[in-house]
């Protein structure tokens, strides 16, 4: 694990983004949060595991849905205040059915 990350999240408040992307198409899923709990946890279980800010509680991607995410690699940024998180995805990422959270755009015209 690295010393950096877990610097970050030395406060038990502390949470640090994580991009969510597909391993093959390399297509970002989702972004989500992880505390050191979070963290530690998807390391372990090889499972995509957050923090929700609403409900103040862990939630592993798939628990209730069954669309799990499984961890390919764990990257973190120049600064190691944020991840990113390559899986292989069993269904969809977005609650609301689509494959990616992504799928809206702002019109740009």
């Amino acid at each position: 694990m690295s010393a950096e990350i877990f610097a970050h999240l030395s406060s038990t408040e502390a949470l640090l983004p994580a991009i969510v992307q597909d391993a093959q198409s390399k297509e970002v899923l989702m972004l989500a949060w992880v505390n050191s709990e979070a963290l530690k946890k998807t390391i372990e279980t090889r499972r995509a595991t957050f923090w929700s800010r609403s409900r103040n509680q862990l939630w592993t991607k798939g628990e209730t849905s069954g669309n799990l995410q499984e961890i390919v690699n764990i990257s973190f940024d120049c600064d190691a205040d944020s991840l990113l998180f390559s899986v292989q995805s069993h269904g969809p990422a977005c609650h609301t059915g689509e494959r990616t959270c992504f799928y809206r755009q702002i019109d740009l015209s």
